[in-house]
């Protein structure tokens, strides 16, 4: 996998069902190298604190491979990198290829998979469409968070070099099984609560869909 962009975003105010809320969705690429720590990209905003950011989600990535599928899918011609509020747009990195709790390097920076992401309305409401969190959630191309093991540089070009396969080998398509109600729901669930890489934040909220 190689890094095909890096994108940071401020904070901006959306209106959403009668009021303002603040958003750090929208990213742009950036053309110089970045550092990286264990609270994300310097200079990135992560407004939702709860939902996004934090040390096991201090860094969304998302395969450029499935920008042609949303290019269809939204009718619009070409995206911008980072369209989707990801960091690092990756070559490769798709969602059947990728594991809960895969480790990655890449130059000084360590990192490893926490768990896929989950869309929000304030995706939807960048779209423009508020049924695309819906689509964008069943199709499986979500992207996934990383936690970052190791600090350093990043820049576009750089390699991602996978380091460790994760035990139990649930890809960040199918752990999003376990968003979705229906016959293999439950095992999902059960298979990902047993990974130790899994973010802190899934992990409880898996343990609630259980009942």
């Amino acid at each position: 996998m190689n890094i095909v962009a890096i994108s940071i975003g401020s904070e901006r105010q959306i209106e959403h069902a009668g009021r303002r809320v603040g958003t750090g969705i929208y990213k742009m690429p950036v053309d110089r190298p970045v550092r990286v720590g264990v609270a994300g990209i310097e200079g990135d905003i992560q407004v939702d604190r709860e939902n996004h950011g934090g040390p096991d989600k201090a860094v969304y990535a998302y395969s450029a491979d499935n920008y042609g599928y949303w290019q269809k899918d939204l009718g619009i011609e070409a995206l911008p990198y980072g369209y989707f509020g990801e960091n690092l747009t990756l070559a490769g990195g798709g969602d059947d290829e990728v594991h809960i709790g895969d480790e990655f390097r890449v130059g000084p920076v360590r990192f490893q998979v926490t768990q896929p992401r989950v869309p929000c309305f304030k995706l939807g409401v960048k779209v423009g469409d508020n049924t695309f969190p819906k689509r964008f959630l069943v199709s499986g191309r979500v992207g996934f968070y990383l936690r970052v093991l190791e600090e350093g540089e990043l820049r576009v070009g750089d390699r991602l070099v996978r380091t460790a396969v994760a035990p139990g080998g649930v890809s960040v398509r199918e752990a999003m099984l376990a968003q979705i109600k229906g016959p293999r729901q439950q095992e999902v669930i059960l298979r990902l609560l047993r990974l130790d890489a899994l973010s802190e934040s899934w992990r409880e909220s898996l343990r609630e869909k259980l009942g």
